[in-house]
């Protein structure tokens, strides 16, 4: 049998790729990674309407017949069962899933400036925060990778985490001036407890369906420019080593590489991609 070529170890015909979170900025970024090494991509998220606008703009640099969409809310057992029994009702295996639905509280613009601090912050926000995020990670895990498993094809999975599952978030970047110290707005509680929480579900798994060809990775990315605004801009590269947030296409190749068989002795890591910020 002829050796692959390392190039050609990225290729991804013939696979099919469930992306959590699909409708989001970055779960488009990874979509069109994944069609671009060959795959056929089933984005799932809550919003039909998001889920249109992504498949849309996904058509005009991909072929359409291999963007598949699926509204799911990754939080309800049953939702995430029937996406499963269709897509194998239909003769199609999800070979890669990568878990990247989550809530990402946007300190500057969503008026949280007191309850998104940790003596204000609600049970409410954290448990549905949570369940989004980690919950979902592990309900879509439990049940495509039991089925990457169960068949001995094997697969891959990928979180989606963060710099803040390595490092606090710095809460000096939020700061405004002329509030008092009880008034500043801060990065809530759960986003660093759920990125942190998938880098323990990522060990769990990749040792859990090792022997029958399961791997389990994640990635964590840095900040991504995304018209935030030029003082937070300011403060957040100053401690980026690079100088610079990250483009929203620079995870790209990171994602092929990490779906694909380039990266098929790699398990139960976490690739940090952050300019350096983590290791300053």
């Amino acid at each position: 049998m002829k050796a692959l070529k390392v190039l050609e170890k990225f290729g991804l015909s013939g696979k099919m790729a469930l992306i959590t979170g699909g409708a989001g900025l970055l779960g488009v970024e990874h979509a069109a990674a994944l069609l671009e090494s060959g795959a056929t991509v089933l984005l799932t998220d809550v919003s039909e309407v998001a889920l249109s606008e992504a498949r849309k703009s996904l058509s005009r640099d991909y072929d359409e017949q291999r963007i598949l969409t699926r509204v799911l809310d990754v939080t309800q057992p049953m939702a995430v069962a029937a996406v499963a029994d269709e897509m194998k009702a239909a003769g199609r295996r999800v070979d890669i899933l990568v878990n990247n639905a989550t809530i990402d509280p946007k300190v500057r613009d969503q008026g949280v400036l007191d309850t998104s601090r940790l003596e204000n912050f609600s049970l409410d926000q954290w448990n549905l925060q949570i369940a989004v995020g980690l919950t979902g990670a592990f309900l879509c895990s439990q049940r495509f990778g039991a089925a990457m498993a169960r068949d001995g094809k094997g697969g891959v999975i990928l979180n989606i985490a963060s710099d803040l599952s390595v490092i606090s978030p710095d809460q000096r970047l939020y700061r405004q001036a002329g509030l008092a110290e009880e008034s500043q707005p801060v990065k809530p509680v759960t986003y660093s407890v759920i990125k942190t929480g998938l880098i323990g579900l990522t060990r769990y798994l990749a040792t859990y369906w090792a022997d029958r060809g399961v791997r389990a990775n994640a990635l964590s990315p840095g900040g991504v420019f995304n018209g935030q605004g030029e003082e937070f801009v300011r403060r957040l590269t100053s401690l980026i080593p690079m100088g610079r947030m990250a483009a929203r296409d620079e995870y790209r190749a990171a994602l092929q590489f990490l779906c694909s068989d380039a990266s098929a002795y790699l398990n139960g890591q976490n690739i940090v991609m952050d300019g350096g910020r983590s290791v300053w």
